[in-house]
């Protein structure tokens, strides 16, 4: 249960990433609000999954899959380069997420 919340916590922070581009630097109420909900919610989800997974496994997953998740939106979306430097980084950081999830902790 605490990689799920850990996931959805991951996919909220996507979520605050682009709903503060689309905020225009606050001057827009809906995504200001959205991006106010979707941050709290992440950092909350993160904290309930950090009582039982370690702190350095589950920040790196977490940041992790917002810097990923972030980077495909911007790409999908925004019309971000897709240059394949950026894409092999992209997916660095997935495997890296991947690692930590699989390789038991001590």
């Amino acid at each position: 249960m605490p990689w799920v919340l850990l996931c959805v916590a991951g996919v909220l922070e996507v979520a605050f990433a682009f709903s503060m581009k689309a905020s225009e630097g606050f001057t827009r109420l809906v995504p200001a609000l959205l991006t106010f909900v979707t941050g709290l919610s992440s950092v909350f989800l993160l904290s309930l999954a950090l009582r039982t997974l370690p702190v350095g496994s589950g920040y790196a997953v977490w940041t992790g899959i917002g810097a990923a998740g972030t980077a495909i939106v911007g790409i999908t979306l925004l019309g971000d380069s897709a240059a394949p430097g950026r894409l092999l980084c992209i997916v660095l950081i997935l495997a890296g997420v991947i690692g930590l999830k699989l390789i038991p902790g001590t």
